[in-house]
């Protein structure tokens, strides 16, 4: 999504084996991540099943799910060798996941 020809967020929705996900999502701010939220789920098939994987540690990504109903199914962890990369948790809101359930 651009504004004012800056880059302020981007996403991607796709089908999986059941349902869609949508992961990344990342966002400058809360109300960029809505509009790319309602965007990417316009045109899903009413009553299809959606996956998405927030970082917990985002409280925006919480309420955005809280929002729109959405329900806590799973959990994952992310580990790493090495030192931990710098991720600014602030403007991610979905990761992309390596399950395709």
């Amino acid at each position: 999504m651009l504004e004012a020809d800056q880059l302020v967020g981007y996403g991607v929705c796709h089908p999986c084996r059941t349902g869609y996900k949508i992961g990344p999502l990342c966002a400058d701010n809360p109300a960029v991540t809505e509009r790319l939220f309602a965007e990417l789920t316009r045109e899903l098939p009413v009553g299809s099943k959606l996956q998405f994987e927030i970082p917990a540690v985002n409280p925006a990504a919480l309420a955005l799910v809280k929002r729109h109903g959405m329900q806590h199914v799973f959990e994952t962890a992310r580990m790493y060798a090495g030192p931990v990369p710098h991720i600014d948790v602030g403007r991610l809101y979905g990761r992309m996941g390596n399950s395709s359930a």
